[in-house]
């Protein structure tokens, strides 16, 4: 067990940060969620040998993979990408960044000009894994970023939320909530998986902090994981599991409730809050 989930597992939740070191706080309060997940799978069951085995799953049968279907919700649509559509719109979009910081962590990008990032897009759409869709704002009508179904599971039910590529015009606003809400939702209550994974460079505080914000648990860190561009990755990996999207799912749709946003758009309760909230007693 790591120190961190260690110390999870010996205190109890009002002296979780204390018994943590502060450069490992960003993974919290995820973790004490995945420590109780950790003891009840182990605790499961016995076989005929006495060996602790996992839950059976006797009606299980393999998932649809994700298709390239259209999403729609309040303040945006979740779309395939096309190249004829989106490309155009897109690059304008991310052109309006300061600099090229937003592809750091990207395994792509940055893109010299818009013939270069049409052909990107025209090269990752002929692929089903990843299924990259474009997310456009319903106020304008241009997309303003990408993400993508990828390592797609269909037969264990996993499938992972990545190549999350957020203008300036999505992020951190209401919309770029709504299209992982969307996207998410798809995932659990169409096609019906078991495991929704996020990971990204550890070194990627923006993302990870994301991750935990949309309600994902942190699991852990894969090191020496990838190389790309040139360097070495450690991977942090999160997730949301089925038995989780009710709760995480029902605080997400209560966040993107117009009654939650005053009338110049501002948020009257963080995501934090309202998740808070719905763990109080009687909800």
């Amino acid at each position: 067990m790591s120190a961190v989930l260690a110390a999870v597992h010996d205190v109890g939740e009002g002296e979780l940060f204390a018994a943590v070191p502060a450069a490992q706080q960003l993974v919290l309060p995820s973790l004490a969620r995945t420590g109780i997940h950790l003891e009840k799978s182990m605790s499961a069951g016995l076989n005929a040998y006495g060996q602790p085995v996992g839950p059976p799953l006797p009606d299980w049968t393999a998932r649809p993979a994700p298709a390239r279907v259209t999403l729609e919700g309040r303040l945006c649509r979740v779309e395939p990408l096309d190249a004829d559509r989106h490309a155009d719109d897109l690059y304008a979009a991310y052109a309006l960044a300061a600099d090229g910081s937003d592809w750091t962590y990207m395994t792509s990008g940055p893109f010299e000009d818009p013939a270069d990032y049409r052909a990107y897009v025209t090269a990752a759409t002929q692929v089903d894994d990843p299924l990259e869709y474009a997310v456009v704002d319903l106020r304008t009508g241009r997309a303003v970023g990408t993400l993508s179904l990828m390592r797609q599971d269909p037969s264990d039910g996993v499938v992972e939320v990545g190549s999350v590529a957020f203008s300036p015009l999505l992020k951190q606003t209401p919309v770029s909530t709504e299209a992982q809400f969307l996207l998410m939702s798809y995932a659990f209550d169409e096609l019906g998986y078991r495991r929704y994974e996020w990971k990204c460079d550890s070194l990627n505080a923006p993302s990870r902090k994301a991750a935990l914000r949309l309600g994902f648990a942190f699991e852990g860190i894969f090191r020496q994981a990838m190389v790309y561009k040139g360097r070495s990755r450690d991977t942090a990996w999160y997730s949301v599991i089925d038995s989780e999207w009710p709760y995480v799912g029902k605080a997400l749709r209560e966040w993107l409730s117009p009654d939650n946003f005053d009338a110049e758009g501002r948020q009257k309760r963080s995501l934090s809050i309202v998740r808070a909230a719905d763990e109080e007693p009687g909800h």
